[in-house]
């Protein structure tokens, strides 16, 4: 069962919003345990409304709301929009087919993007490579003695595992470790390092003039290896690095192309019709639900100012002392059963139908709303957005950091000479990752929001701002009802 916004809103705050509070918080032991499904919803006032006109169309009642929210300064927003068709309805079938056009057309251009991510992640895995070999380079370069031997004797190895050893037997090791009076050959070659044949210190190796002969030419193919190899290994690096930045941008182009047909499947899909009565399989019904939430801001100064709070709230150094602001929010719930209808010559429906619309207020703080909107992100109401968000946004973003560092490479190191890159591998336990993407920022400010504990009012905020916050409520609840029954010719309320 999937939580209303009702109930959110009283898991949020149990003891204002829900009639079964106090039972809950016995029962869970703080607010963040509850289950929203469980909360038996009690706002500060409820008004309902019904309308029912199979030959009128639903639309103007939900925008001549919308406007007059608008007009009210509650600057709404839309939090749940869902639908169901009977089965047996044209309309059911119709949106089916948009739907599944939609899908078919995600699913193709998702199977480039997978294509592409696995080029992206091979590039990133053979860059990593590139960067440890050229990492040994570098450190053959260096002044400090120590590490430019133990950088020569790593080349040396490569040249011997790489290079030398397709010459077969007649390689360094197979003469060494195969043939008699060779048996020097492999650790002299490990030792020298040029065709004098001389060692570290500066002294000529005592060999036999056989093995010299065969020392010296291979000390001399060696040094040729290593000059060409550093210059072809860093060509090779940045034409990998130039392909990575051409594959990135065509991964997010593709994920740019995803994301309209992804948000209009998921649009077009419809919510479990459950057991709701409305819905009888051959009837040619729909059931649509709208939630629209509007806040207005409680101003302290101009509250105190006009008399509604105590004359000293006005003064500056209150104003800055307070931590949170306060809001007079409205909650309008449309349920509408209807009758769907084609237009003549045109593609789309019209609703006439019965039309149940519930206007609620709430005294809501900034941390609240905070909550509340981390909420109903980890709600069933948000999950097929994530879905998407997951599907093309996030496979990207899981790899930004390591792509950023590929591509921003030389900026960094001109920014940044101080720091030791002496280690190889500290690229691969993302030592580069000193930066968050704004997205994993989002997402650790959500989760904050989601956990962080709500601090209860202080004295001034429970006698004074909320109650006045909650009066507001009422009233704009109420006139937005009454404003709707009157534009309407319909009874005045009592």
């Amino acid at each position: 069962m999937v939580a209303t916004i009702q109930q959110v809103i009283g898991k949020v705050n149990p003891m204002l919003y829900a009639k079964n509070g106090k039972d809950l918080l016995k029962k869970y032991g703080s607010a963040d345990a509850i289950p929203a499904e469980e909360v038996k919803p009690e706002p500060l006032t409820e008004h309902t409304l019904v309308y029912d006109s199979a030959s009128e169309q639903l639309e103007p009642i939900y925008f001549f709301i919308l406007d007059l929210m608008n007009n009210f300064g509650l600057e709404p927003e839309k939090l749940v929009d869902n639908f169901v068709s009977s089965p047996g309805s044209g309309h059911f079938s119709e949106l089916g087919q948009r739907a599944t056009v939609m899908q078919q057309q995600a699913f193709k251009v998702m199977g480039d993007i997978n294509t592409i991510l696995r080029s992206v992640l091979n590039i990133i895995y053979d860059l990593k490579e590139f960067r440890i070999r050229l990492q040994v380079y570098k450190d053959f370069h260096s002044k400090e003695k120590s590490r430019s031997e133990a950088a020569l004797m790593s080349l040396k190895q490569i040249w011997l595992d790489k290079v030398d050893i397709v010459k077969g037997n007649s390689s360094v090791k197979g003469m060494a470790l195969g043939q008699a009076g060779f048996q020097t050959l492999l650790d002299a070659f490990l030792v020298v390092k040029d065709e004098k044949l001389k060692d570290s210190n500066g002294n000529e190796i005592d060999l036999n003039d056989r093995v010299k002969r065969i020392l010296r030419q291979r000390i001399s193919e060696f040094n040729v290896w290593l000059k060409h190899s550093e210059t072809e290994l860093s060509k090779r690096y940045e034409l990998e690095r130039t392909y990575l930045k051409s594959q990135v941008n065509s991964l997010k182009l593709y994920s740019r192309w995803a994301k309209p047909y992804l948000k209009a499947a998921q649009q077009l899909e419809m919510k479990e019709g459950g057991r709701n009565a409305a819905l009888v399989k051959t009837f040619n019904t729909i059931v649509l639900e709208l939630s629209i939430f509007g806040k207005n801001e409680i101003k302290v100064k101009d509250s105190a100012i006009s008399g509604d709070l105590p004359s000293e709230f006005a003064k500056e150094n209150f104003v800055k002392s307070l931590k949170r602001n306060y809001y007079s929010c409205v909650l309008v719930d449309f349920n509408f059963r209807g009758i769907p209808q084609r237009v003549a010559q045109q593609s789309h429906y019209a609703f006439g139908g019965r039309s149940e619309v519930t206007f609620t207020g709430y005294a809501l703080n900034s941390d609240e709303l905070k909550k509340i909107d981390a909420e109903l992100e980890d709600s069933e109401v948000g999950d097929t957005l994530k879905l998407i968000e997951g599907t093309t946004t996030e496979s990207l973003d899981q790899l930004q950091d390591e792509i950023n560092f590929f591509l921003e490479e030389k900026e960094d190191e001109e920014k940044s000479t101080s720091e030791d890159e002496s280690n190889p591998f500290l690229a691969l336990i993302g030592h580069y990752n000193n930066s968050e993407s704004p997205k994993s920022k989002k997402k650790k400010e959500k989760q904050k929001n989601k956990n962080e504990k709500i601090k209860p009012d202080d004295w001034i905020e429970k006698t004074h701002i909320r109650p006045l916050a909650a009066e507001n409520a009422e009233k704009t609840a109420f006139k937005l009802f009454d404003v709707y029954k009157k534009a309407h010719g319909m009874p005045s309320y009592t």
